[in-house]
């Protein structure tokens, strides 16, 4: 493939792409993605920072998961609420305020996690961190040979009827 082949390929990518994101079917998915990511990612913290509050000094890893998650946790419980508000709008926010709470809020709750796990054991801690790491690539590779391939715009129409009730 030479390299105006390349560029031209890149650029039909990204206007797919593009196209896809303002799709209202793909924004669905994104919210309802997204509700699973911030409601499991915050009952885990709950979960995980419940046996430090009775407990003190807290030794460095117990610190770092409990800062991490009180972090993380209000900044979930706020994109649950404006998943809802997304949903009920069909939309999804493009704030860059919210983008950064999103990143804000899953990067601490790794953080808490992996401090959690390193807390009970550094090897779990160290696995847990690298696992999830591989874990993220993982899920990139599945998600663009999915989305990405010849029939991209396809999956995306909606259908205007609806199923027969039964």
């Amino acid at each position: 493939m030479d390299e105006e082949t390349a560029v031209e390929a890149a650029m039909r990518l990204k206007s797919d792409a593009e196209d896809a994101k303002s799709d209202p079917a793909v924004q669905e998915e994104w919210i309802r993605q997204s509700n699973l990511i911030y409601g499991g990612l915050g009952a885990a913290g709950l979960v995980v920072v419940q046996p430090f509050l009775t407990t003190s000094p807290l030794d460095l890893t117990a610190t770092i998961c409990v800062v991490a998650f009180a972090v993380s946790i209000p900044l979930l419980a706020a994109l649950l609420v404006l998943n809802r508000q997304e949903a009920f709008r069909r939309q999804v926010s493009k704030s860059r305020l919210v983008s950064v709470a999103k990143a804000i809020a899953e990067g601490s709750a790794f953080v808490g996690m992996t401090a959690a796990f390193w807390h009970i054991s550094p090897i779990a801690g160290i696995t847990f961190l690298v696992v999830g790491f591989f874990a993220v690539g993982v899920h990139s590779a599945g998600y663009t040979k999915l989305e990405y391939d010849g029939s991209f715009r396809s999956r995306f129409r909606r259908s205007t009827r609806r199923p027969p009730a039964e």
